[in-house]
């Protein structure tokens, strides 16, 4: 009867979303043979195991903390604690994960130098097979890869053991299928950010929240304390912020549905590229008509002979106010990598009757810098941080068209003003940013400096000094902008 009421719940949760894996997990549920599983799922490469269900090959598997049952943001993305892993990984697949960066890269760890780092180009680095603890439970045979562009990079050639990661529960279901539709909590996928350049730690996670609390989807995120063992022993790497992608369950949780596609285009939209505009659902669809046109319209003609008529096509397919929120809200608070400067770190997803929604994405460097009221494209020299947006973005050209063309209309322009002034009123005051990051800060400080604390050659802070006094430049940074966004729109 137990394995009965079992299976129900099983129909229940993944009857609609993967019936294949629903009946190969039901099969396993109510101890049916290993061929009979089989049979109903994808092509297996090796079987690997006799026992009749998941629980028999990973003792600790419940449906609620390794099923692919409804995401659990308190567990997986607590917002008042930070959470801690262990991941363990042996000696023989981290020299697989460095000859894998290294025929990317041309560099070994710990040297600097080198070729592109490797999310620059079409191949991802490869994922190994690790075991993963999370309060007295394991994980078993999840995937595990390096991430990131300029982040990656760094640490690889500085030989830093605090790298950006991205960990995928079901990646190796084909090979174990003990582990077949595995999750944490929920979560099929999740992305470890280092703050690599962030010395408050915080930003990625602060930037996030603040984006949301303006009515802009971002992913939500939490602390983590990760500890790995690569092959040597058990290693405290740092403090980190675990995100969701949104190709996972945020476009769910966040717009109520997720049957329309998902993008996440690495191009500056002047034209179409399908390499560079990367599906992320409905793989089994080729087709990228949506997005085409999305480009077709966004650059069309019409936009200079007949403006209305431009204005309303593309209206119709994309949601240009909330893009202009988006705007005046990544302007406000300063985010240089993002688009307008950088062709990535965004998604698109194209809504049942929104259409296309932008979505960002990447915000470990923002907060930094003072760009002003007006600009010039590049900024100059200086950080990063200098060279971002001016509020006016009266420096952006052709080259960025999606802001480009749709400020040089002045309705859509005031829009974008009105949204800026009313983020400063509602949303980025003094009392709900201090408050914020004095709680954030509170909770990574003791594991990011002191006896519990980040150690060289897994930390990119420069002293416990450096973290301390960055509280209070984020602090002087709002008080800066705020400033900054009253002369501009008073």
């Amino acid at each position: 009867m137990r394995r009965l009421h079992e299976a129900k719940d099983l129909l229940h949760w993944e009857g609609q979303t993967n019936m294949k894996h629903s009946l190969y997990r039901l099969g396993m549920v109510l101890g049916l043979t290993a061929a009979f599983a089989i049979g109903c799922r994808k092509t297996v490469v090796d079987v690997g195991f006799t026992a009749a269900d998941t629980v028999r090959y990973n003792g600790d598997w419940t449906f609620a903390s390794h099923g692919n049952s409804a995401p659990d943001y308190a567990t997986a993305f607590p917002q008042d604690a930070l959470n801690a892993i262990e991941i363990v990984m042996t000696a023989e697949q981290w020299t697989s994960v460095k000859a894998n960066i290294k025929s990317v890269m041309g560099i070994d760890f710990g040297i600097g130098g080198g070729g592109p780092p490797p999310g620059s180009g079409a191949v991802e680095p490869a994922y190994v097979d690790v075991t993963l603890r999370f309060r007295g439970k394991t994980w078993k045979n999840v995937g595990f890869r390096l991430k990131g562009n300029s982040t990656l990079r760094m640490a690889w050639q500085q030989g830093n053991y605090k790298l950006p990661f991205r960990l995928n529960f079901d990646e190796f279901e084909d090979k174990f299928p003990g582990v077949t539709n595995q999750h944490f909590h929920g979560f099929e996928e999740m992305s470890f950010s280092p703050g690599a350049k962030d010395p408050s730690l915080i930003r990625e996670k602060a930037t996030a929240d603040i984006f949301r609390m303006a009515g802009i989807p971002a992913a939500r995120t939490a602390f983590y304390r990760v500890s790995i063992d690569f092959g040597a022993g058990l290693k405290y790497c740092g403090v980190y912020t675990a995100v969701e992608l949104p190709d996972d369950n945020m476009i769910k949780s966040q717009f109520g549905e997720e049957s329309g596609n998902i993008y996440k285009p690495e191009l500056n939209l002047t034209s179409f590229n399908a390499v560079l505009f990367d599906k992320k659902n409905n793989e089994t669809a080729a087709s990228y008509a949506d997005a085409q046109q999305l480009v077709s319209v966004l650059n069309s003609p019409l936009r200079t002979s007949d403006r209305a008529q431009w204005k309303a096509q593309l209206q119709a397919i994309f949601d240009v106010d909330h893009f202009l929120k988006y705007l005046a809200v990544n302007n406000a608070i300063v985010n240089w990598d993002s688009y307008g400067l950088m062709a990535h770190n965004f998604y698109l997803y194209n809504h049942s009757t929104r259409r296309f929604v932008w979505i960002p994405w990447d915000h470990n460097e923002a907060m930094v810098g003072s760009p002003g009221i007006t600009g010039t494209m590049g900024g100059g020299g200086g950080p990063p941080g200098s060279r971002a947006l001016s509020l006016s973005m009266n420096e952006v050209t052709a080259n960025w068209p999606l802001i480009r063309y749709i400020i040089d209309d002045p309705v859509w322009m005031q829009l974008y003003r009105d949204h800026m002034k009313a983020f400063r009123a509602n949303v980025f005051t003094e009392a709900a940013m201090l408050a914020m990051f004095d709680k954030y800060h509170g909770l990574v400080a003791p594991h990011a400096v002191g006896a519990g604390g980040e150690q060289p050659g897994h930390t990119y802070l420069a002293s416990p000094a450096a973290f301390t006094a960055e509280l209070a430049n984020l602090k002087s940074h709002v008080t800066a902008r705020r400033a900054l966004v009253a002369t501009y729109v008073p």
